[in-house]
């Protein structure tokens, strides 16, 4: 469960960060669709539990360290995009829709940056559990439940009863 989390949560770390930085934080949670339900799916393949609650914790368990370390990626893109944007930007960028007389402050850019990546990212975090717990549960209906759960310890033969 960690070992998926961890791995995930790497991957969604470089695809939040980039996404961020390059095109909105609002992205985060379509990059948390696919990788919370891989996490969880992994984490099954990885820890190879034996009933179907236990598969759907461990896959919640593993979408949600992806998604706490897609998180920090969030925020560091938020940190990068405060100190990209200036209020002159923002404010050419608005005239394209129409918008004009537009005065903000390089505080609420800032402001709004990080407001945003703590509300995204916290969202991402219960969305990629939440897909995690699905992951989970798929791996167990594909694979889990026609795994064998019982393995006998090798014995000596029984004499036969005369």
């Amino acid at each position: 469960m960690v070992k998926s989390g961890l791995i995930f949560g790497a991957i969604s770390l470089v695809f939040i960060l980039g996404l961020a930085v390059f095109i909105a934080p609002f992205c985060a949670p379509c990059v948390g669709l696919v990788l919370g339900l891989a996490a969880g799916y992994v984490a099954g393949v990885f820890d190879k539990p034996t009933d179907s609650g236990e598969s759907v914790r461990k896959g919640g368990y593993a979408g949600a360290i992806a998604g706490g370390v897609g998180f920090i990626g969030g925020l560091i893109g938020s940190v990068i995009n405060g100190l990209l944007l200036n209020p002159t930007n923002v404010e050419s960028f608005s005239r394209i829709f129409g918008i004009s007389n537009l005065g903000v402050s390089q505080a609420q850019i800032w402001a709004s940056q990080l407001g945003f990546a703590v509300c995204i990212g916290l969202f991402d975090v219960l969305w990629m559990a939440l897909l995690g717990v699905a992951g989970g549960a798929l791996w167990y209906q594909l694979v889990g439940k026609n795994q064998a759960t019982t393995i006998l310890p090798p014995q000596q033969p029984v004499p036969p009863a005369y």
